[in-house]
């Protein structure tokens, strides 16, 4: 359900045959597992925990916080708003009107949750690392990543499209094996922070020093 009719009809139809309607894009989603399942998760939790930590650390105030999921198949991670505020369809909807209410929208655009998937190999590589150096520069770096293409497959927009663009041109130096230095010099400009979108956290970033 992706037109804008949905959002509202959805709202006030509740449940259709005796079945209650729940929204798969809001935290709450109770999945159905066996015993087995049950244990393996309640492991693969135990090992992820202290990435979240880590995670709602670097990310601070964009997300109220990261749990570990069982709602996520293949994906390493997504965004999910509250139970009872906007949908990310929804608020993108009301980001649209021309006259909305910034006060109200204010208050129906909860903070997000991050939920991440333990059984994806990228998350189980993160959880390596932060094992083996809590302070791992790289790992923040990709943390920021996964937030800007959550925030794009969950349904949101991106709060700054150039700072993920250069995120992903540092990327493909990286995978080219372009010197970063001799690169920026060519082009008489400083490559952007990666880590933090505030100013004062790129001289976190590693990849300034990757030759």
């Amino acid at each position: 359900m992706v037109d804008p009719i949905d959002e509202y009809a959805v709202q006030q139809l509740k449940e259709y045959e005796g079945k209650k309607l729940v929204c798969a894009t809001k935290e709450g989603l109770k999945i159905t597992e066996s015993e087995d399942e049950k244990k393996q998760w309640e492991e693969a939790k135990s090992r992820t925990e202290p990435l979240c930590k880590l995670m709602k650390e670097v990310l601070d105030e964009k997300v109220e916080k990261v749990i570990v999921s069982n709602r996520l198949d293949q994906a390493p991670c997504c965004l999910v708003t509250g139970e009872f505020g906007w949908s990310a369809n929804m608020e993108r909807i009301m980001k649209a009107q021309a006259l909305r209410d910034s006060q109200s929208a204010s208050y129906m655009m909860a903070k997000k949750t991050m939920e991440v998937n333990p059984t994806n190999p990228i998350v189980s590589s993160l959880c390596s690392k932060v094992s083996a150096d809590q302070s791992d520069k790289t790992v923040k770096d990709v943390i920021w990543m996964l937030y800007d293409t959550a925030l794009l497959t969950s349904g949101f927009s991106l709060d700054d499209p150039t700072i993920f663009a250069n995120r992903i041109h540092r990327l493909i130096k990286l995978g080219l094996s372009i010197d970063e230095d001799e690169d920026a010099g060519a082009a008489g400009e400083d490559m952007p922070e990666l880590e933090s979108t505030d100013a004062g956290a790129a001289a976190d970033s590693t990849m300034e020093e990757v030759d």
